[in-house]
């Protein structure tokens, strides 16, 4: 496939496109605008008045203070900004309002493009009830799933005694695992159903909730699809994203490997079909789950995936280019399907986040130094730089890690040599868990599937090894041969409740990714629970006078996207609780307090 790409000489396809987005992906999509010789305009809340994709932008507008709810997913605000800018297109990159008809509705009405599908296709596809009726329409299989939505922890008692467990229970109005529980049994239903309720609620404004199968042995893959208006609906590409923790990816590949070249065009050509079924126009992903050689719809996602650079790498296609193309009118750049792709690619999400032996602890911070490694063939994609801060307001993506190379083994070779070189300093990352999951044997030879991951116990040992030559602080200890941190919270220090994390020793030299939050030390004790960090509280299941035994649950705090458990530090009687559902509270602000004198035999 040879890959057309507009004259030099060709006029932009727009003058001006404002991106309703931060982080990485408005960088991101910005640099493709500069190259087609398209001006950008970012929005930002006052927060993010000083980040990366402020000073990338050739303007920028001040969406004002507040949670994303009053900037980011303003969409009142945004329009008008556009407006005042002057531009004449809008893209909304992914998450935030990338998938709101509404959205795509009123950047129309207020006579600009939006750079994405018609509010339609965005409508009916982001309802995954409605979305698996198009799939039916479009001869494309299904996993067993609800005919509609559940409204209560019985509909999932009943789909789950008729169909089988374990079941998922799923958004209707969402993506990227939030809004998502899976559940084993019959006991873990009702508690599953409220928090899938409750964090899409919290996440997309709408509770409404629909149950599945879950496939236990089952691979996550995608297929990249591009449609303009001139009649061009392709398939460039499919990847594997069944490297998962929470529902969420974290290792992503194109193209997906072990699969039959059967199935391989099977799954493109399913995913033309619903394509062509919805009148898509622009880029979306069909996704599948893959299993004994059979493939099940999933779903659609209508905007450009966070894993997008690895088909890029392996079809010659930009994928930003091609949206902004369609948008404007423009045929594809290419308008043939089933290319065969040019080697391998294999993306490391690289996260502020405490691996914290598989935990996954959000870890905002001021990240004081980044270096991205200097290797033929590994692109960085960033939303920071040195000296950049990564807000507890929004997700904890710091960038990604892409390695190219003509084999799949070399790939990950290139990859784990990148991890190896990467650099940064100031807040903990993912990338000792990236690159201990692409060096394990069960991800060379191609194994994983989606549960995979949470229950290999691979990453175990990765970020709480105890150095041998540094005896233990004062607030750890040793169970099983696994090391354990008491985490009392002093001023300024934030740790997990509870949680099974170890001290991070110092980093020996060679060590990957030279990625280090530093070594923050508590002294041992205290009968306090803090927040760990900046968050919300969602769920909080005690009161004064409770009784808990340590590792309870006491709340759940909402930061960076995520839930976070807030467990008991030791058995006893809370005499005081002081955060209700809700309550908004800085890091470091006191949750609970035990009595001084621990009750002997306190159970939950």
């Amino acid at each position: 496939m040879d890959v057309k790409t507009p004259a030099a000489d060709a006029a932009p396809p727009f003058d001006k496109v404002l991106v309703a987005n931060r982080g990485e992906i408005a960088v991101r999509v910005m640099r493709t605008c500069r190259a087609l010789g398209v001006r950008t305009v970012a929005v930002h809340s006052t927060a993010d008045a000083s980040s990366l994709h402020v000073r990338t932008a050739d303007e920028a507008v001040d969406l004002g203070d507040g949670p994303a709810s009053s900037n980011y997913l303003n969409v009142e605000s945004i329009v008008a900004a556009a407006k005042a800018s002057g531009a004449d297109a809008v893209h909304p990159g992914y998450g935030f309002l990338a998938e709101n008809a509404d959205f795509a509705r009123a950047v129309a009405e207020a006579g600009m493009v939006f750079i994405g599908p018609s509010p339609e296709a965005i409508a009916t596809m982001g309802e995954k009830i409605t979305a698996r009726g198009v799939a039916v329409a479009a001869g494309v299989p299904l996993a067993p799933g609800s005919d509609g939505p559940v409204a209560s922890a019985q509909d999932v008692l009943a789909f789950g005694a008729e169909h089988g467990y374990p079941v998922l229970i799923k958004a209707s109005h969402g993506g990227g695992g939030r809004g998502m529980r899976q559940v084993d049994g019959p006991a873990g239903v009702e508690e599953a159903f409220a928090a899938a309720v409750r964090e899409a609620t919290a996440a997309f404004g709408n509770g409404e909730v629909y149950v599945e199968r879950y496939l236990v042995n089952a691979r996550h893959v995608e297929v990249q699809v591009l449609a303009d208006a001139v009649g061009n609906t392709i398939y460039i590409g499919d990847r594997d994203c069944s490297v998962q923790r929470r529902h969420q990816k974290l290792i992503e590949e194109a193209p997906a490997p072990g699969l039959s070249d059967d199935l391989r065009a099977a799954m493109g050509e399913a995913a033309v079909r619903l394509a062509r079924e919805v009148g898509y126009l622009g880029a979306g992903t069909v996704e599948f789950l893959v299993e004994d050689g059979r493939y099940y719809f999933l779903e659609m996602n209508t905007r450009i995936q966070v894993e997008h650079p690895v088909t890029e790498a392996t079809s010659g296609v930009d994928i930003v280019e091609e949206q902004i193309r369609a948008a404007a009118g423009l045929p594809l750049t290419v308008v043939t399907s089933g290319a065969p792709p040019r080697g391998a690619a294999i993306e490391a999400r690289i996260n502020a986040e405490n691996v914290a032996g598989g935990m996954f602890f959000p870890a905002p911070g001021v990240i004081d130094r980044i270096v991205p490694p200097a290797i033929e063939g590994v692109r960085w994609d960033a939303g920071y730089e040195s000296g950049d801060e990564v807000l507890p307001l929004y997700d904890s993506l710091v960038g990604k890690l892409i390695a190219t190379a003509p084999t799949r083994a070399e790939a990950i070779d290139k990859l784990l040599a990148a991890l190896q070189a990467l650099e940064i300093v100031g807040v903990p990352t993912t990338a000792p868990a990236a690159a201990a999951i692409v060096d394990s044997t069960t991800f060379r030879e191609a194994a994983m599937t989606t549960v995979w991951l949470e229950g290999s116990g691979l990453l175990d040992g990765v970020g709480v090894e105890q150095d041998a030559a540094e005896p233990m602080g004062r607030d750890e200890v040793e169970v099983g041969g696994r090391y354990y941190r008491i985490p009392y919270v002093a001023e300024g220090v934030a740790v997990i409740a509870g949680a099974p994390v170890a001290a991070e020793p110092a980093r020996a030299a060679g060590s990957v990714g030279r990625s280090s939050g530093g070594r923050r030390r508590a002294a041992a004790g205290g009968n306090e629970v803090k927040a760990p960090m900046q968050g919300t509280i969602v769920k909080a299941n005690v009161e004064a006078g409770s009784t808990v035994a340590a590792g309870d649950v006491l709340f759940v705090l909402e930061a960076m996207k995520m839930e976070n458990p807030i467990r008991a530090t030791r058995d006893g009687v809370l005499r005081t609780v002081g955060a209700t559902v809700g309550d908004s509270v800085p890091a470091g602000t006191v949750l609970a307090e035990f009595e001084a004198e621990v009750t002997a035999g306190a159970s939950a």
